[in-house]
């Protein structure tokens, strides 16, 4: 149950007797009246802005309708309190009779607490990673990896059919770069010494075996064809470059396994070529009167981007959706752009079901949002929804200092060396303790630190104590029986001290976080909400170590130990089910 949610059921009820006893006009518009935790936890465990945005509208000044309404929840059994704070504010504070009786349903509800139908079965696509497969995923493409995928099982968690997508830019000048370099090292594997490098050549040992794969399948095959044949097609380029990409598919694949990452359905960009899918989004567009031959003018007072060139061109009315200039659909050569290729793409999900679109992407591509967004809106005729996730830098630290690049990769930190250096859960959690778009600093030594500042040790220590209590318990009490139903039945009425009580609070608002972090899309929300449930354990567990009546396995007394291991292990099941969203397991037992 969402105490938030109830409260604010509460309250517009109150609000529609008042209006029927004729103290307020009727069909006043709640949809911006909101029930939240209090700023400061002084003021109450629930905040009301009802008054604020309703006086105006109810011919009332704020105070004088926030006293109304109080007057009215003070008269609820469940309420202790009720304070009108600063131009309105109507704090709560409630009785520990309620916070018992939460309790008791989040022990009911079990490892389903929490979790809604808010998606209701609607279908939404998540589409994450999608590096280029021209080279081993580096460790920023290790943050849009867990970002995306742990936002894909919060999706799942409250009820949404989602697919989990990765798209393969498999077209283009990268990709012939990626054939120049396997050729390179396919000669060189064959005995050959290149007098230079070529253009573009991606640099690093990870080419070397694929360069020697293909020698030893197809001997000296290559060395005697051409670049391309005379339509510009095959040759050794095409061997090359296609070889190349399912090599590095391969990599990126087993990369993305170390981490846990999966994905259902796999899209490549050189397929919409040849199905002749940009075409068709370009017709579906010229269908909507959205493209003219034009020539776009340089912007004002600051540089061109980077598709400007000053000549006649096949355009997109990108500034009807909101961009901020149009937008070309070919290149000089006549081919299409990258940005044709995207709006094919995006609208193939679309005529595969998909309304609902979430894109993830790295920190270069923030000037292509307003684009991207725009040709959605408009190639769906306004029916399809993208929200596009930027994932901003990590700052790969060792003991404070800039982590050195690897030899392998040539010119970066592979995503694999991470987690082969300090192991997968704590990459997964370490990626989400910071907001998607704000940059994350990753330290490898401070990750592997037993405190307080380190939030992944900090989370799986509170999970690790309460096992070990549940483990201890029966060495004090070998009979008792501590199964989830004997839990259920416990006697939570015995919990009165402050901090158990703040504990409940905690666990109530469990609820609230993953619904708002699901709507938001923004899974951080998760890694501080178990923070600070953590935070409450520990309070809780410190003051247990000063006082010994208040210790979760109290000498003699079943019924009292019986209703803290309750407590306890909501907080370990709480604790559990947001780890799973993330994809980190819970420990037993700290090492």
């Amino acid at each position: 149950m969402n105490v938030f949610n109830q409260f604010r059921d509460h309250i517009l009820k109150l609000l529609e007797d008042l209006a029927g006893d004729g103290l307020l006009p009727p069909g006043l518009d709640t949809g911006r009246v909101a029930v939240e935790p209090p700023r400061e936890a002084g003021h109450g465990d629930l905040a009301s802005n009802a008054a604020m945005v309703l006086a105006k509208p109810a011919g009332r000044k704020p105070r004088e309708l926030a006293a109304l309404i109080a007057s009215k929840l003070e008269a609820m059994p469940e309420v202790t309190t009720v304070e009108i704070a600063g131009p309105g504010f109507i704090n709560l504070t409630l009785s520990d009779g309620f916070w018992h009786a939460r309790l008791s349903e989040m022990l009911e509800a079990g490892a389903g607490y929490g979790l809604t139908d808010l998606g209701q079965g609607r279908r939404i696509n998540v589409e994450y990673v999608s590096a280029n497969p021209t080279g081993p995923l580096h460790v920023g493409h290790g943050r849009g990896a867990v970002f995306g995928d742990a936002l894909a099982n919060l999706l799942e968690a409250v009820g949404f059919d989602v697919t989990r997508e990765y798209y393969i830019n498999d077209a283009g000048a990268q990709l012939e770069a990626l054939g120049r370099s396997v050729y390179y090292r396919y000669q060189e594997a064959r005995g050959q010494r290149p007098a230079q490098t070529p253009d573009g050549f991606y640099p690093g040992d990870y080419l070397v075996p694929v360069g020697q794969a293909l020698a030893e399948r197809d001997r000296d095959k290559w060395l005697k064809e051409p670049e391309r044949d005379e339509e510009g097609k095959g040759g050794w380029m095409d061997a090359c470059s296609t070889f190349g990409r399912d090599e590095m598919m391969k990599l990126i694949k087993a990369d993305l396994k170390e981490l846990g990452i999966r994905h259902e359905k796999f899209s490549s960009e050189r397929l919409l070529f040849k199905e002749g899918k940009i075409q068709h989004a370009v017709d579906e567009l010229e269908r909507r009167g959205l493209i003219y031959t034009g020539v776009l003018e340089p912007p004002k007072g600051k540089p061109p981007p980077d598709d400007w060139e000053p000549r006649e061109q096949l355009l997109f009315r990108a500034t009807r959706f909101g961009d901020d200039t149009d937008r070309p659909l070919q290149k000089s050569d006549g081919g299409w752009a990258y940005f044709a290729a995207d709006i094919a793409y995006h609208l193939n999900k679309f005529e595969r079901g998909f309304a609902t679109m979430i894109d993830v992407w790295g920190a270069d591509h923030g000037g292509y949002v307003k684009r991207m967004k725009a040709a959605v809106k408009a190639v769906t005729d306004g029916q399809g929804e993208l929200d596009i996730k930027i994932c901003q830098l990590v700052n790969l630290f060792e003991r404070g200092k800039p982590y050195r690049m690897s030899k392998r990769a040539g010119t970066f930190v592979t995503l694999r060396e991470v987690v082969d250096a300090v192991g997968k859960d704590v990459v997964r959690f370490m990626m989400l303790t910071r907001k998607n778009d704000a940059p994350l600093d990753f330290d490898l030594a401070k990750v592997m630190e037993q405190s307080k500042d380190n939030p992944v040790f900090y989370v799986q220590y509170a999970h690790a104590r309460i096992r070990s209590v549940m483990r201890k318990v029966l060495k004090e009490f070998p009979d008792l029986d501590i199964s989830e139903d004997a839990l259920k039945a416990a006697d939570l009425g015995l919990l009165t001290d402050s901090s158990e009580i703040a504990l409940m609070k905690s666990l109530a608002a469990w609820p609230r976080a993953v619904q708002g972090a699901a709507a938001a899309h923004e899974p951080h929300r998760v890694a501080f909400y178990l923070y600070d449930l953590a935070s409450a354990f520990h309070l809780h567990w410190s003051k247990g170590n000063e006082d010994p009546k208040l210790r979760i396995i109290v000498t003699g007394d079943r019924r009292l130990t019986l209703g803290r291991l309750a407590l306890i292990g909501a907080v370990a099941s709480v604790i559990a089910n947001g780890l799973a969203i993330f994809g980190v397991e819970p420990v037993e037992e700290m090492r």
